[in-house]
């Protein structure tokens, strides 16, 4: 199975999680890279495609739009994608401007936007989006986050037909 991993990350920790999914993915082929990284080959003979990013002003990074953007129209045919983010916690949403929490639901998440433009590009969304959460804007990880992440591969590992078979 070849697998690529995209994210972009600003203080690290979308790339913690990156690379922790990467790992719990072992012994498949795959590929982390960092968006600015990624070249529309590295596309190609894909057949899981999982991009995150950190939730910024209530959507992806830039040059994770950017890159989703440019992918032509049914460039993931048979690709299977997932999608991820990084995000503050609903306590810490509640505890911040007071307007936040009604920003956050009209607005959403970077996970929910990249699954949108996966699945727009032709790639079948294989599990629901999964966020992971931060402390603070710079961090660090919420206690428990990466092994949060590995129960998550340990499920899509489950729920995903690795033979070929669609």
């Amino acid at each position: 199975m070849n697998i690529l991993i995209l994210y972009d990350s600003f203080f690290s920790n979308t790339e913690k999680i990156a690379r922790t999914i990467g790992e719990a993915f072992s012994p498949n082929e795959v590929n982390v890279l960092k968006v600015d990284n990624v070249k529309y080959r590295n596309l190609e003979n894909l057949d899981l495609l999982i991009v995150g990013s950190p939730t910024r002003a209530f959507s992806p990074t830039r040059a994770i739009k950017s890159f989703l953007r440019k992918i032509p129209k049914d460039g993931l045919k048979g690709v299977k994608v997932i999608a991820f983010d990084t995000r503050f916690t609903k306590e810490k949403i509640r505890s911040s401007f007071f307007m936040l929490p009604f920003f956050v639901k009209i607005f959403g998440y970077a996970a929910d936007s990249i699954a949108k433009k996966l699945t727009k590009k032709g790639g079948k969304l294989v599990v629901p989006s999964e966020w992971f959460f931060v402390e603070d804007v710079e961090g660090p990880l919420k206690d428990g986050e990466i092994e949060h992440t590995k129960r998550w591969v340990k499920k899509i590992l489950k729920q995903i037909d690795f033979s070929g078979n669609q």
